[in-house]
This record gives structure tokens, sequence and C-alpha cells, in this order.
């Protein structure tokens, strides 16, 4: 299996349209196999977030590396360090009410973004289940966002 670092190369070498086809691809098949396939990122969990699109109010659904911190899903906006944040990142800002596919769980949550001391604990936590996001943070001069799922209701 290839390490974080390896994948994270990959991931910044490749041009955005093959990123976003490899994603469409993961949707369909992640759901087919209730994760199996596609649920993984090296050694570090992915999930199905559902965004409502801040333009077009339809569900957009993405492929997204997780950590788990108690019961709240940690995400992170990192757009494999491009200097535009991911599409569903500015839509959980847009609207923080979003729904997560975990291995064929599905339910509600409401986001936030992590600040100060919550977000470099949150950001240790990530990196330990997926060290590319060191690598993502060093490309690019945004701020990367570590969002908080949490559940809702």
């Amino acid at each position: 299996m290839p390490s974080d670092k390896t994948l994270s190369r990959l991931s910044s070498s490749l041009p955005d349209a093959w990123l976003r086809r490899i994603g469409r691809l993961n949707v369909p098949v992640y759901r087919l196999t209730r994760g199996r396939l596609m649920g993984r990122v090296g050694r570090a969990p992915v999930l199905l977030l559902t965004t409502t699109g801040r333009r077009s109010g339809e569900p957009r659904t993405a492929p997204v590396v997780f950590s788990r911190d108690g019961d709240d899903l940690i995400v992170v906006g990192s757009n494999a360090g491009n200097s535009r944040p991911p599409a569903w990142a500015l839509n959980l800002r847009a609207d923080p009410a979003a729904e997560v596919d975990v291995r064929g769980d599905r339910r509600a949550v409401r986001a936030r973004v992590a600040e100060g001391s919550e977000r470099r604990r949150l950001w240790g936590l990530v990196n330990d289940d997926y060290a590319g996001f060191d690598d993502y943070e060093q490309r690019t001069d945004r701020e990367i966002a570590v969002f908080v799922l949490e559940p809702a209701g």
C-alpha cells in the first residue's frame, strides 16, 4: 500500500479534471459496496459528504477523508493543497447542514469550522490518520479549513 506522502504527491500532480472523474466514480462504488471498496485512502477512512450546492441549491456528494473525535467527524478542506478550497467546503460555509454516509450509515450533520487551539488539536488528529495534510498545507498560502461535523438534532 502506498504511503500517505506518496498518495498526497499523486493527488496533487493529477489535473483537477481527473480528480473530479475519480471522485465521481468513487461515490457509486462506495455506496454499492458500503465503503468496502473506495472507502480508504491509504489507511485513512473515507466518508461521503452530501452538501447543498451554494449556487445550484442541488445536493452535491463528495468522497472525503475523515477522522473521528468522539461523536464528531472531522474533515479537512485541503483540495490537495490547491489555492482554492474544495467546492464542498464552500458549500458547507454557505449552508452548514449536510449528510454523511459512513460505510452505509447515513446521518444528518451540522458543520462548523474549528478555530484556534481546537483547530491545532484536530489538525494533529487528522494528520495521524492521513499524513498528506501537512504536505497540502505546505503547498498553499491559504489556511486550510478544518470542519467539525456534529450530529444534527
